[in-house]
């Protein structure tokens, strides 16, 4: 099991509002099933280099509305083995927004953050404390934190991995 960190530090690649699912994985790679092949078509519907420029722990920062159309998990997922530690948007659609989660990828809604961030900016992601941080200004901003199930969900590194953790020691205690 992976337990993922809960403060991840980035850089920060913008996109604007309307990403949907087929932005970020298009359809033409949902046969792709391999994390590095999702990794490989990362937001390729977007940005046909993004998945050659991202870096382990880099964030991505949106407009509204990220993630509508398809349900596939398979676009999270994608980010996820692209190495993108959170997505900050001004709005999430909601199926996605979830997905994010099952997957151990941390959603946050932030839109001022995203909209006083500038691309390649440095930042750093407290979810515990519900505070981001972009160290290239030092401003914190704050976002309304995920419930401590979902935090948990993020440190073991999604759904799967916590109901595993959940089903081998059962008597741990609840979040």
């Amino acid at each position: 099991m992976s337990v993922q960190k809960q403060t991840p530090v980035g850089r920060i690649w913008k996109f604007g509002d309307n990403i949907s699912t087929d932005h970020i994985l298009p359809s033409r790679f949902m046969t792709q099933v391999k994390p590095n092949e999702l990794a490989a078509n990362c937001l390729a519907g977007a940005d046909p280099e993004f998945a050659k420029k991202v870096q382990q722990g880099d964030i991505v920062a949106a407009g509204f509305n990220i993630g509508y159309g398809s349900s596939r998990e398979q676009a999270p997922q994608a980010l996820k083995w692209a190495g993108v530690s959170a997505v900050i948007a001004k709005s999430f659609a909601r199926i996605f927004y979830r997905n994010c989660y099952n997957v151990g990828v941390p959603a946050i809604v932030c839109p001022q953050f995203v909209e006083e961030s500038t691309e390649m900016d440095l930042a750093e992601i407290n979810l515990e404390e519900g505070i981001v941080t972009n160290l290239a200004t030092g401003k914190e901003y704050r976002f309304v934190k995920p419930p401590a199930f979902l935090v948990e969900y993020i440190r073991l590194g999604g759904l799967i991995p916590y109901v595993s953790e959940k089903l081998a020691n059962p008597k741990t205690e609840s979040i």
